[in-house]
């Protein structure tokens, strides 16, 4: 199977394929999801010389929600503060300037990255907005008018959602159709007896063997320069530890070198200052004995 990063960025754009990321989308969200238009991607314009390790794409869903999809390969420090500046512009983008609150549509961002993001030991996350009293620990609610208005209960059914899908931790034990997506997401792989919605559009459109002549040459060069950025991020890291340990070492010297002197010259001090006081004693020892003029 390709990989799925690739797959959104040449092939699950096409209408006839939205199948695919409408089943990944119901089985994250835990109901029906019907895409009606996948944007083009602002933060990752497709290029020959392409050698990035991002992708992300925006998803208008059914009931005017809002979805961004982000893969990330790289560490990134502030990547959750982009993910809220991913949601943020995109509730601003999508009301026009006059309009009421109420307009403001509904944004989930699912964020499926490959490497270690934040300390945890789940592979999947899923952050929503929730209102507690700080007194009674009762969770602020709706009111029925509200929930009428918006066909909603909670506060959190408006606000944004995050998922966070940490693929390198998933053990690659498939334990429900949800895990046989994150399978795929890590192994570029899809068993023969996986049922997850999607999955059997996936085998048919994301096979190797089905692309075209085009397709494999132009898939085959984007691994090949996934393959180098990953070997000079290795190198880059090897290095900078190599360096590090070789400063550390120097460092090293140069602090013992330096706390030598330092421990030498007080030693020095103060035996200066005992040979001092013991002259002054035997000077003073002398006059005493000395037999008056």
């Amino acid at each position: 199977m390709i990989s799925f990063d690739w797959a959104i960025k040449r092939l699950l754009r096409n209408k006839a394929n939205f199948e695919v990321l409408e089943g990944f989308l119901c089985e994250l969200l835990r109901r029906k999801i019907i895409v009606r238009h996948i944007g083009e991607s602002e933060g990752n314009p497709e290029r020959k010389d392409d050698r990035t390790n991002r992708v992300d794409v925006f998803v208008e869903a059914d009931d005017r929600e809002l979805v961004i999809i982000e893969l990330q390969f790289d560490r990134e420090d502030d990547y959750f503060q982009r993910m809220l500046y991913g949601v943020s512009k995109s509730i601003t983008d999508y009301i026009d300037r006059g309009h009421p609150y109420a307009e403001v549509r509904k944004v989930y961002s699912i964020n499926i990255v490959h490497f270690d993001l934040g300390e945890g030991d789940d592979y999947i996350y899923h952050g929503t907005s929730v209102f507690r009293g700080l007194h009674t620990q009762n969770e602020l609610l709706l009111t029925s008018k509200q929930q009428q208005l918006y066909g909603k209960k909670y506060i959190g059914d408006l606000h944004p959602e995050y998922y966070i899908i940490k693929v390198r931790r998933f053990n690659n034990v498939a334990k429900d159709t949800l895990d046989e997506w994150v399978f795929y997401l890590k192994n570029n792989q899809i068993r023969d007896d996986f049922t997850a919605q999607g999955l059997d559009r996936a085998r048919e459109t994301l096979a190797f063997d089905n692309l075209t002549d085009d397709e494999k040459k132009a898939y085959q060069h984007e691994m090949e320069n996934r393959r180098i950025r990953d070997s000079e991020m290795v190198t880059a890291y090897t290095d900078g530890k190599i360096e590090g340990r070789a400063e550390g070492r120097a460092e090293g010297r140069a602090e013992g070198i330096a706390q030598g002197r330092a421990e030498g010259e007080a030693e020095r001090a103060r035996l200066e200052a005992e040979l001092t006081a013991i002259k002054a004693k035997w000077e003073a020892k002398q006059k005493k004995m000395l037999p008056p003029p």
